[in-house]
């Protein structure tokens, strides 16, 4: 990845959280599925900002605290005033899989870009080292804005930047639209570097029936890096190899490089107690280890 560019900006909501603990009571925090990669970046040592938008309540300030005590940088925050972020509670399920139950009409955060000082958060994405966003970032958009935010992303593509994407398909965000859905994901891959789907997401939304079809569909799109991460099963990865590299070769060489594949297995299978972020901390050690120059099956 490039050296020239510092940092890497994550794009995606801020809520209230509230969670339920072993007692049955809630207790008051703040999450995000790309928020949390953002802090799980800052843990690892690689420089990161948080775009995204906000109140100018006490929760949010609250928010702003968070992110600045975690390292993740809050110059790419826009204040709205007068106006609260979203809400959801957390519970979860017997066999540790997060239930969400989310209030977020109004928020901010879903007119990023068609706030009046949007243009801060382009001038952030176009001098990234790195760009990552969810499906879930996508689905808080109006076409308005996810055609801005999208044009955005080609532009910083163009200029250096690494595109990192994670589908994080959650269909309550699309109100069952799953034909928007499609539309939206495939534009989005169009632009993408890096694909870090979960086989689970990408089997309800596109019905593909293995690990090895995801990446094959994600190939189509021009990706050249696809973890499919799937639970207990690890992850598969798919990248150029050594032969993709060179200068030289034949183009069916190249091709065959680029077709490799590399099984990650876990190191152990454990029964999970609560999987929130699980993905998104896998996302983190991933883009962090690639940062840092490890090879895609040695980040995995």
């Amino acid at each position: 990845m490039s050296q020239n560019r510092t940092r890497v900006v994550t794009v995606g909501e801020v809520m209230i959280e509230l969670a339920r603990g072993a007692d049955g009571r809630f207790a008051l925090s703040c999450g995000g599925d790309v928020f949390s990669t953002a802090i799980y970046l800052a843990r690892a040592g690689v420089p990161v900002a948080h775009a995204t938008a906000l109140g100018d309540d006490v929760y949010s300030d609250q928010i702003m605290a968070l992110a600045a005590a975690e390292g993740v940088g809050g110059d790419l925050v826009l204040r709205v005033p007068g106006r609260l972020p979203g809400l959801y509670l957390a519970d979860t399920g017997r066999d540790g899989t997060p239930v969400f139950s989310a209030w977020r009409d109004g928020a901010p955060a879903a007119r990023l870009f068609e706030l009046p000082d949007w243009g801060r958060i382009a001038e952030g994405l176009l001098g990234a080292r790195v760009v990552y966003f969810s499906g879930i970032t996508l689905s808080l958009y109006s076409n308005e804005g996810i055609g801005r935010f999208l044009a955005i992303v080609e532009l910083a593509r163009q200029q250096g930047a690494k595109v990192a994407f994670d589908g994080n398909f959650r269909p309550r965000g699309w109100t069952g639209d799953a034909g928007r859905t499609r539309a939206v994901y495939m534009e989005a891959l169009k632009r993408v570097d890096i694909a870090l789907p979960t086989f689970a997401d990408e089997a309800l939304l596109w019905g593909d029936p293995s690990p090895e079809a995801t990446i094959e569909r994600m190939q189509a799109f021009g990706i050249k890096e696809i973890v499919v991460k799937n639970g207990a099963k690890g992850a598969l990865v798919a990248a150029a190899g050594p032969a993709a590299t060179q200068a030289s070769g034949s183009q069916a060489e190249q091709h065959h490089a680029q077709q490799f594949h590399s099984h990650v297995p876990v190191p152990e299978v454990v029964v999970p107690v609560d999987t929130t972020a699980a993905g998104d901390g896998f996302n983190a050690g991933y883009l962090a280890a690639r940062l840092a120059g490890q090879p895609p099956a040695e980040a995995a």
